[in-house]
């Protein structure tokens, strides 16, 4: 009876007993998760590009300009009227601003874009023969291009490998605890260390498709996710499946993508135009 009471005692105490805090990960290990992330992400977005629509570096300089503080959607339905009237770094820089401005309105910060619009085209046209340059040293010198925007056009328009942080890039690193720091140059030090310069671009573009698709801001599809295992963040978000999955966007949710001229290999249907949504 003594020893039955001690037993159960004992058990007792041992259920009671607090658990170990878990081991934490190592750098090394880290980067493997890291690393097999991104593996997983090249197998459900294939197809992964940059979502703004353009026909050579000059244009997805411009678009990539219009892009802050607005969808890609609103800059891709805005260009085809901006790129009609002025196709050339020498044309947009001798735009009259009110006519620029009014064509861009919907994106807005209309005055300031068109300003940087109209300095980074009289740049172009002044100090590069009108042709976009292929170093990011030339490139952050233009009015209201910085390393995000360089980074973009490098990596997009000249095959130069870049890493690409905005703010989907940047809080998805950090639920992945990939690193914990804020600022996107410091950010861009951290996950360039991480992984070969080759895979710079196309990283950044399956971790920003991921971002706008499934692990969403404010409420993450967690229960649909195809890389909840890697995450040690899963439970932030929507865990049961069949509410995840009324959570997902684009083409992940049967919706058309932001392009209104998609790549040919992208599942999903083309944005509408202006005026059509």
């Amino acid at each position: 009876m003594k020893a039955a009471k001690a037993a159960t005692t004992a058990t007792t105490a041992k259920a009671a007993a607090p658990r170990k805090a878990p081991k934490p990960e190592s750098h090394l290990a880290m980067v493997r998760r890291a690393r097999r992330i991104n593996r997983e992400l090249a197998e459900v977005y294939p197809y992964a590009h940059p979502e703004l629509d353009f026909r050579n570096p000059f244009e997805l300089l411009v678009a990539t300009v219009l892009s802050a503080q607005t969808t890609d959607l609103r800059v891709n339905q805005t260009t085809p009227a901006l790129f009609a009237a002025y196709p050339t770094p020498e044309d947009m820089a001798a735009a009259v601003p009110e006519e620029m401005e009014e064509i861009i309105r919907p994106t807005g910060f209309f005055r300031a874009k068109t300003k940087s619009l109209m300095g980074l085209s009289a740049a172009l046209r002044d100090e590069f023969g009108g042709e976009v340059p292929g170093r990011l040293e030339d490139l952050v010198k233009l009015p209201g291009v910085g390393r995000k925007t360089a980074n973009v056009v490098l990596g997009n328009a000249f095959g130069v490998p870049g890493i690409t942080v905005d703010t989907h890039f940047g809080r998805l690193v950090r639920r992945w605890k990939w690193t914990d720091e804020e600022d996107p140059v410091k950010v861009e030090a951290v996950v360039a260390g991480i992984f070969p310069k080759s895979e710079w671009t196309m990283l950044s573009h399956r971790v920003v498709f991921h971002g706008r698709r499934i692990c969403h801001a404010r409420k993450p599809a967690c229960g649909a996710c195809p890389i909840a295992p890697l995450c040690p963040s899963y439970g932030e978000g929507e865990t049961d499946p069949e509410k995840a999955r009324k959570l997902l966007k684009y083409e992940m949710g049967g919706y058309p993508g932001q392009r209104l001229s998609p790549p040919a290999d992208y599942p999903g249907k083309p944005a509408p135009a202006l005026g059509a949504e």
